[in-house]
């Protein structure tokens, strides 16, 4: 997925979840955040950030809040932060043939009873429902979701296991929006409720996939699959 317009600015506060004060060449501007999750370690003083913008009036905000480039001891890492972004990415993704097959089709924001799973995918008599997790949090290079606790997260998973127990696929795709990881794990500290739901899943039947991504300050593309580490979180039934 592209954004069609971007601009370097400089981090300087978060005042809530929905907008952030950022320098854009050295003029003040309140923009949106495409995030709500807590983001500590990205949005840092001073952190350089891309924009997508600016977007005309009536928005009360000109830019997008879309990317940061993140400071480590391994150099710098570009990480895509748009929680959007992530479910656009899995949908081309899938629809090149990746997964499923060239015969694929896709269908976002699908209900099914009184759920509603992100991605729907029908090919040949399969029937497979798809949620999908956008994961920005980083620890020694190990990708860790979620980074603030997530009763919805929990529904989601809980959803899937009963699609299985219907008859149905079920996949949860963690996207994780940046290069250099070398796993996957639940951030059990921060909700130790996921990672059990999600323990539940693979007993369940639902797989559970991550993929890196290849980001740039406009785009992000599905690249390479990464190991969970599921020893850190399956449980033994």
């Amino acid at each position: 997925m592209r954004y069609d317009n971007i601009t370097e600015g400089r981090f300087i506060s978060r005042p809530n979840r929905f907008i952030a004060q950022v320098s854009i060449n050295g003029t003040h501007e309140t923009v949106h955040v495409k995030n709500t999750g807590r983001c500590r370690e990205l949005l840092v003083p001073d952190g350089k950030v891309y924009l997508s913008g600016p977007y005309p009036p009536p928005r009360k905000t000109a830019y997008d809040l879309v990317a940061v480039e993140k400071v480590t001891e391994k150099g710098n890492v570009l990480i895509n932060m748009d929680s959007q972004a992530p479910n656009k990415a899995a949908e081309e993704w899938l629809l090149t043939g990746e997964l499923f097959g060239n015969d694929a089709q896709v269908r976002r924001e699908y209900t099914w009873g009184d759920s509603r799973f992100d991605l729907f995918i029908t090919t040949g008599e399969r029937r497979i429902f798809m949620e999908v997790k956008g994961v920005t949090l980083e620890k020694q290079g190990i990708a860790m979701f979620p980074d603030a606790p997530t009763v919805r997260g929990v529904k989601h998973i809980r959803e899937l296991i009963r699609a299985v127990d219907c008859g149905y696929e079920a996949y949860l795709l963690f996207v994780i929006q940046m290069k250099g990881i070398t796993g996957f794990t639940p951030d059990t500290a921060t909700h130790p409720e996921f990672a059990s739901a999600l323990s539940d899943a693979v007993n369940a039947g639902v797989r559970v996939l991550a993929y890196d991504c290849s980001v740039t300050p406009d785009s992000m593309t599905i690249d390479a699959p990464v190991r969970v580490m599921t020893e850190k979180f399956l449980k033994s039934t």
